[in-house]
């Protein structure tokens, strides 16, 4: 995909904003602290990229989404009107989108990494989830949660009950992930390392994921860098292209 934002123009990468934990009052103080973020972005984005796991669960029936967040689409729909180019990424927490975004937003969606081309800047962007060694049991996951049978089968639960079981296995998922999310693995960091074995196949100048929730800005080679945008729950990090160049920024806002 070709990107060109001129001269006075930005492109800005967010992911796990992870709205609806832990608390409905958290979540909505969080909410509003992204769309001031956002506010910042829409003078001088030409695109902004959402990478990702931006609910803690998102399911979207025939005729019904989850409830709350209404202050983000709000947001969202904004920045669509306003001509800027909006891509959003599902990750392991919302991977069940089916056309909502793209028809209230005209967002772009992707289930898989994209190849970026910005004025001639190489990029591979994607959240994360299942790249890399290790990790086999969410791989075996996350083909069960993406199958058409078993959407199908999920879609008949009422809301009431599969929004509960999604949330109650939501839950479990971060209590057993929580340990090695907060903590830099160093050479076994397993993105960084599917960046490296990316890089001997083909050159890119900067690898941008989510997932890991540690905001992280490493070198690739000599000539590349793996960036990981952090999260939201309590470290506010996105990277901002801008005349070349890629960086990792914490939003004090």
């Amino acid at each position: 995909m070709k990107l060109n934002p001129g001269a006075t123009k930005k492109i800005y990468f967010a992911s796990d904003f992870h709205l609806g934990i832990p608390s409905p009052e958290k979540s909505r103080e969080r909410e509003l602290k992204i769309i001031r973020w956002l506010d910042e972005c829409k003078k001088d984005a030409h695109a902004i990229f959402l990478v990702g796991d931006l609910f803690d669960f998102w399911f979207e029936y025939k005729t019904t989404i989850p409830k709350g967040f209404s202050r983000f689409q709000g947001k969202l729909a904004e920045i669509a009107d306003a001509g800027i180019e909006l891509h959003v990424f599902t990750g392991n927490h919302d991977l069940w989108m089916f056309g909502y975004f793209e028809q209230e937003f005209n967002a772009k969606v992707y289930t898989d990494s994209v190849e970026l081309d910005i004025n001639g800047t190489s990029v591979l962007v994607g959240h994360g989830d299942g790249l890399g060694p290790g990790d086999k049991g969410y791989k075996f996951l996350k083909k069960v949660f993406t199958n058409n049978f078993f959407q199908w089968c999920f879609h008949w639960l009422h809301p009431n009950v599969g929004i509960g079981l999604a949330n109650f296995w939501s839950g479990r998922s971060r209590a057993q992930a929580n340990n090695t999310e907060q903590r830099f693995l160093g050479e076994e960091e397993w993105l960084w390392a599917y960046c490296k074995e990316q890089e001997k196949e083909k050159h890119r100048d900067y690898y941008i994921f989510g997932h890991r929730h540690l905001p992280l800005d490493l070198e690739v080679g000599d000539k590349s860098k793996y960036i990981n945008l952090g999260e939201w729950l309590s470290s506010y990090t996105y990277a901002v292209y801008a005349e070349g160049q890629i960086e990792l920024k914490t939003f004090e806002g």
